[in-house]
C-alpha cells in the first residue's frame, strides 16, 4: 500500500463578487451583530463570529430570561436583551443578526430581519417547510441583503479540496454517494438539560410557540424542541441538511428529483415524535456538471459502536472519503475480465480458452503482479475550524457586499430535500421535487 499525507494550504471560503447598492460597513468599523436565539448553537455562533475579529455583539433576544442573564455573564452588561426579537430588529446599531431559534421560526425572523435592513446568518435548515422558502428567496433579492445559511461545510478547506479532486476526475465517473452521521449518546440524541427554574414567569411561552399548535406550558418542548415536529425538522433537518449542503458544494448538484425516506423511533422513547433512525434515498439527474447518481443518507442515534460521520464518493476509478480530511483510494482494474466456462462442454471450453488466451496472453504471477491499492490522504492544519471560516466569510460579505455561496437559493436547495425526507417518512411515500424551480411536484 502506497500512502501519502498532505496538509492543506489555507483556501478562500469560496465567495464570489457581486455588485450591490447596499451601503457597506467601513473597513475600520466593527460589524455590529445581534443574536436571536441564545441556545447552544447560537452561543457557539457568537463565539465563532467574535473570534473572527472586527465584530461586536450589541444585543441578544431569547424567550427564556435565564439565557439573557447568561448572555450578559458571558459577553458583558452592555448588551441590550429582550424576549421580543422585533426589538432587536428595530435597533439602528445592529448591522447583522444571527438566527439560531427553533426551526419553525427561521423563515419568519429572517424575512423580518432583511426587511428591517439587517444582514442575516440563519442556522440550518433555512426552512421548516418547503413553502417557507419562496418568500426568503424573494426577500433576499428584493432587499439586497446578505443571507448566509449556517452549514459550514461550504466554507471548509476540506470540502474545497474534495471539490477540486472530484472535478479533476480523481474517482472517475462517480455513480453513487453515501453518507452517514451516527451517534450514541443522550446529548447527541437531543436530550438537552432543562433549567430547574423554567416557568411561565421567565419564559415567553406563546412567543416560542409562534405558528405551532397552542399547547399548555411544557418546558421540555422548548429546551428539547428538536424532538418535536411542531418546532424542528428531526434528524433530516438537523443532519441530512449538512450532508446535502456539503455534497452540493462538492459536486455542483442542485438537488434530487425523487426523495424517499424510511426509519423509525427505535430507542429514544422519551416522548419525542420524530424518528431516531432514518435512511434516505435520492435520485440525482445528469447535468452538465455531474453524471446521474444515487445519494444514500443515514442517521442512527442508536449506534452502539459509538457513532461516526463519513462521506463516500464512489466512482469507476476510485473512492473519495471525507472525515477529518479527504482520503482518496484507487485500485487498478484487473488486466483481464476472467471467465466462467465450467458449465460448457469440454470442447466448447477448449475453444473459448484458445480465443481468450489469444486476446489475453497469460502473465507470470509474481509479487509485482498484485494489484496495488494507492491511498492518498489530505489533512487540514491542526486545530482547523470550518465553523470559524464560515463566520469569517459572512462578516466579509457584510463588509464588501460580495455574494456568499450558501445564500437563500443554495439553502433552499439543500433544505428542500431534507425536509421532504420527513414528508416521505411520515406519509410513507416517495416525493417528487423540482430542484430548478425548488417546488414539490404532484
Amino acid at each position: 500500500m502506497s500512502t501519502t499525507r498532505r496538509v492543506f494550504l489555507q483556501a478562500s471560503g469560496g465567495v464570489a463578487a457581486a455588485g450591490s447598492q447596499v451601503k457597506t460597513v467601513a473597513a475600520n468599523d466593527k460589524v455590529q451583530i445581534a443574536l436571536i436565539g441564545a441556545g447552544g448553537m447560537g452561543t457557539g455562533d457568537v463565539q465563532s463570529s467574535l473570534a473572527v475579529g472586527g465584530t461586536h455583539l450589541v444585543a441578544v433576544a431569547d424567550v427564556y430570561e435565564g439565557r439573557l442573564t447568561a448572555a450578559k455573564e458571558k459577553w458583558g452588561n452592555h448588551l441590550f436583551t429582550t424576549r421580543d426579537y422585533r426589538e432587536v430588529l428595530a435597533r439602528k446599531d445592529v448591522d447583522a443578526v444571527i438566527i439560531a431559534t427553533p426551526d419553525h421560526w427561521h423563515s419568519r425572523i429572517a424575512v423580518d430581519a432583511m426587511k428591517a435592513g439587517k444582514d442575516v446568518y440563519c442556522e440550518k435548515p433555512m426552512i421548516q417547510q418547503t413553502a417557507d422558502g419562496k418568500e426568503m428567496v424573494e426577500t433576499e433579492k428584493a432587499t439586497k441583503r446578505i443571507l448566509q445559511v449556517g452549514s459550514q461545510r461550504v466554507s471548509s478547506i476540506v470540502y474545497k479540496k474534495a471539490q477540486e479532486l472530484l472535478k479533476a476526475g480523481a474517482v472517475g465517473g462517480f455513480n453513487m454517494i453515501e453518507a452517514w452521521w451516527d451517534r450514541n449518546s443522550a446529548i447527541g440524541a437531543w436530550q438537552y438539560s432543562i433549567p430547574p427554574d423554567a416557568s411561565p414567569a421567565n419564559i415567553d411561552w406563546d412567543r416560542f410557540l409562534g405558528r405551532a399548535p397552542k399547547l399548555p406550558f411544557e418546558p421540555m418542548r422548548l429546551f428539547r424542541w428538536r424532538n418535536y415536529k411542531d418546532y424542528g425538522t428531526g434528524v433530516a433537518g438537523d443532519l441530512f441538511v449538512h450532508l446535502f449542503s456539503g455534497m452540493h458544494f462538492i459536486t455542483g448538484a442542485i438537488g434530487p428529483t425523487r426523495v424517499y425516506a424510511t426509519g423509525g423511533l427505535r430507542f429514544w422513547n422519551d416522548g419525542r415524535d420524530v424518528p431516531d433512525v432514518m435512511l434516505g434515498l435520492f435520485d440525482y439527474p445528469k447535468t452538465d456538471l455531474h453524471p446521474e447518481f444515487t445519494l444514500m443518507l443515514r442517521v442512527n442515534f442508536v449506534d452502539g459502536g459509538g457513532g461516526s460521520h463519513v462521506f463516500r464518493f464512489v466512482g469507476s476509478e476510485g473512492v473519495m472519503t471525507i472525515g477529518n480530511g479527504v482520503t482518496l483510494e484507487k485500485q487498478p482494474r484487473q488486466a483481464e475480465p476472467g471467465y466462467t466456462i465450467d458449465t460448457f462442454p469440454q470442447k466448447v471450453q477448449d475453444q473459448f480458452l484458445a480465443e481468450y488466451r489469444h486476446k489475453y496472453p497469460p502473465v507470470r504471477q509474481t509479487a509485482d503482479s498484485i494489484r496495488p491499492r494507492a491511498v492518498e490522504k489530505f489533512s487540514p492544519p491542526p486545530g482547523y475550524d470550518d465553523h470559524r471560516d464560515h463566520h469569517r466569510n459572512f462578516i466579509e460579505a457584510v463588509r464588501t457586499r460580495h455574494a456568499v455561496v450558501e445564500d437563500a437559493t443554495f439553502g433552499l436547495r439543500a433544505a428542500g430535500p431534507a425536509v421532504l425526507s420527513n414528508v416521505s417518512y411520515f406519509e410513507r411515500r416517495a416525493v417528487q421535487w423540482d430542484p430548478v424551480s425548488m417546488t414539490v411536484q404532484g
